[in-house]
């Protein structure tokens, strides 16, 4: 194993302090808890909107945390879920009079944390309501029990958005669902992860071998083969994603390329072009394409396709500027 840490049973809580003496004017966190991160600029009578989950996903969950997006995010272990009493206090910390949306992957250990944390706040009488990403296409053939994947950056987008315009909690959830019905992912990896608590990689690929479907924590995928080119790649992952949910010719989409963690910008932008010729062959427009990282595993090597269909609303959730310590969008 070969990271640049102090020691692994510090690693994350190494890396926050660095996000907080970086970016300080944008962050903090609550109850003196690291893992408790929470925007430094609450917005009055504004639907808050937390998330949560493990650490190794960067920028995935906190990244989404700043204007325009969301407000807080519960800070786990490396591929583990925070606990409830973090949520709870986060929830304390950002709710702003208008009630609060949470917001997260579709996950059992994360689903039982929000669940005790709703508890705990309608104790304090913070009204929540929640909805989970569930977009990954090969994880599961029941839509419902689908992992959540890079695919919630389009949640994020729709329901920040709306809470930043001033809509009520309804209003964020129904922009949140809006963007999850409409929203696909296949993922694929080339390389394992090492985890710095264990020392090394979960799981073992040959030197020309890839893994279709695989998840973010190194969750098994549909199959484990030679490695195939970007075009390849692209046409079977876009016939998964269109064969779950017809796009129709000349109706719209935006992608989301997302690297894994140690894929190059230039094969991502590769990538990018060869899913966007297959779309066009297709009569299939392209409004708008994310390229980069927005929820990694590590240093995995690999990729994820998103696909969101496009409607008046999501365009305009799409177009809305965002600003965090890791995404901007004017």
């Amino acid at each position: 194993m070969k990271k640049i840490i102090n020691a692994p049973e510090t690693y994350v809580d190494d890396m926050l302090k660095g996000i907080y003496a970086a970016h300080g004017d944008q962050v903090k966190y609550a109850e003196g808890d690291l893992r408790c991160y929470c925007t430094a600029n609450k917005k009055p009578g504004k639907v808050a909107i937390i998330t949560g989950g493990g650490s190794g996903h960067l920028p995935l969950f906190l990244g989404y945390v700043g204007d325009g997006l969301i407000d807080g995010c519960g800070v786990g272990g490396v591929f583990q879920s925070p606990s409830p009493e973090q949520i709870y206090n986060i929830a304390k910390e950002v709710e702003a009079g208008a009630g609060v949306l949470f917001l997260y992957g579709n996950y059992t250990g994360d689903i039982m944390t929000f669940d005790m944390a709703t508890d705990m706040c309608d104790m304090d009488d913070i009204v929540c309501k929640s909805i989970v990403g569930a977009d990954d296409v090969n994880s599961h053939k029941d839509p419902a029990t689908r992992r959540g994947v890079a695919g919630i950056y389009f949640m994020f987008k729709a329901a920040g958005c709306k809470a930043d315009e001033g809509g009520d909690l309804d209003a964020v959830l129904a922009a949140a669902q809006l963007a999850k019905d409409n929203t696909r992912t296949v993922g694929f990896a080339l390389t394992p992860c090492i985890i710095p608590e264990v020392g090394h990689a979960n799981f073992e690929l040959g030197e020309n071998e890839m893994a279709m479907g695989m998840g973010i924590h190194g969750e098994p995928g549909v199959w484990n083969g030679p490695l195939k080119t970007s075009h390849e790649i692209a046409e079977e992952s876009l016939n998964t994603l269109l064969g779950d949910m017809p796009v129709a010719e000349g109706e719209e989409v935006s992608l989301l390329i997302n690297g894994l963690g140690a894929t190059s910008i230039e094969e991502l932008y590769i990538l990018s072009n060869d899913v966007t010729e297959i779309l066009k062959s297709k009569g299939i427009k392209v409004y708008k394409t994310v390229v980069g990282e927005y929820a990694t595993s590590m240093e995995m090597a690999g990729a994820s396709i998103s696909i969101c269909k496009m409607n008046d609303e999501m365009k305009h959730y799409m177009d809305h500027p965002v600003n965090t310590p890791f995404i901007c969008q004017k």
